[in-house]
């Protein structure tokens, strides 16, 4: 009752969080985002810490003041993908039962969630928000380069880690996630006139091109990895035979034990050249690593199905190839689901939306997952 009560205040505080642009790169408005949310903990006895950050938005560090050695960790991300001038040109709007704006689903409507599950926890006599961990962080969208170390750091020691990226489309938790990084494979040859002295030329975008189909061969969907050489570029005009190209390659993985396979592979194809006279130089690694579905991970799903059905919320979950924060909490060794934020749909486009109906709900099943984690 009392959450079907705050929609609505819950609904202005995330009109007030749409309506700042929190873009990756637009650190003051992270850091507005941050400091709003950190005055709203404080007004429930938390704590907050904040790890200053130069290039990226602040990091927030929060637990109750009376916390003793909380066993769950929580983690939001406070960042978008949006520009600075977004939330200008299309601010948060209500239309039907759907909610709009940058950012309202992935993830400010979680954020939203979360200090209200809290809330509902408090107002029920509940002591479980003492057995909290939370994290806010400022770069998920960019790959939590300044907070993975921090969550990997607090994830030390915890039993549970809930991760509050938006549930998908279909109201599914998120069980498990694809790893994966980044190579870049600059192949160097020798310019020379195609018209006049070919033969004299060593072509890079020729060399690159075996290197293409031998890297994309990798790719093995049935095991969940993909191998994709997703942009290339070379060459310096259509006479000349290419003295450079590049390929940028993803990788994606479903098992940690898949990362070693694929980065001896990529080293063994860039080890030897196709086209004589020409060098390959290698950059990048696998740096994400897969959030597998494990035995910790089904326990900690039986448990939430388990408290959904006494809300008369049924719970489903589902593997997605896009990565999140869960990786990070999940390679620790630590039980691990995501997608605990409300439903929506249409993320990072001009279409994201936010189900309105879902936020009291998914507040109940998060405030009731925390106490029953806490018994």
């Amino acid at each position: 009752m009392y959450l079907q009560q705050s929609q609505a205040e819950m609904l202005q505080l995330i009109e007030k969080l749409v309506n700042i642009d929190s873009g990756t790169y637009v650190k003051e408005g992270i850091d507005r985002v941050g400091a709003i949310l950190k005055k709203e903990y404080e007004k429930l006895g938390f704590t907050v810490e904040v790890r200053e950050e130069e290039k990226y938005g602040n990091n927030l560090i929060i637990q109750h003041k009376d916390a003793f050695d909380p066993k769950i960790i929580l983690v939001a991300h406070m960042d978008t993908v949006f520009p600075l001038g977004t939330a200008a040109e299309r601010p948060f709007r209500i239309e039907g039962d759907r909610a709009y704006g940058p950012g309202v689903v992935d993830m400010k409507s979680s954020q939203v969630e979360l200090l209200y599950a809290i809330k509902a926890l408090q107002q029920s006599g509940s002591e479980s928000y003492k057995n909290m961990l939370i994290i806010l962080n400022s770069d998920e969208e960019v790959g939590s380069p300044t907070s993975r170390p921090l969550i990997e750091e607090k994830s030390q020691g915890k039993e549970y880690a809930l991760i509050m990226e938006p549930a998908r489309k279909d109201g599914s938790l998120v069980s498990a996630r694809r790893g994966g990084g980044s190579y870049t494979v600059i192949v160097k040859g020798k310019a020379a006139h195609s018209g006049i002295e070919p033969q004299k030329g060593r072509s890079a975008i020729e060399e690159l091109a075996h290197k293409v189909i031998q890297l994309n061969a990798l790719s093995d969907y049935e095991k969940g990895i993909s191998v994709n050489v997703g942009l290339i570029e070379g060459g310096s005009s259509i006479n000349t035979i290419p003295p450079i190209a590049i390929a940028h390659v993803d990788i994606r993985i479903s098992e940690m034990h898949q990362a070693k396979y694929l980065e001896e592979k990529i080293k063994e194809i860039c080890a030897t050249t196709d086209v004589s006279g020409t060098q390959i130089i290698l950059k990048g690694s696998i740096s994400r690593p897969p959030m597998e579905k494990n035995k910790q991970t089904v326990s900690l799903l039986h448990l939430i199905e388990e408290v959904g059905k006494e809300i008369g919320l049924q719970v489903f979950d589902t593997a997605t190839g896009g990565g999140s924060d869960a990786s990070f909490t999940s390679a620790t060794g630590v039980a691990t689901v995501d997608g605990l934020g409300p439903v929506g749909g249409n993320a990072h486009s001009e279409d994201e939306y936010l189900e309105i109906k879902t936020l009291p709900e998914r507040t109940l099943l998060l405030a009731k997952t925390i106490d029953r984690l806490s018994k």
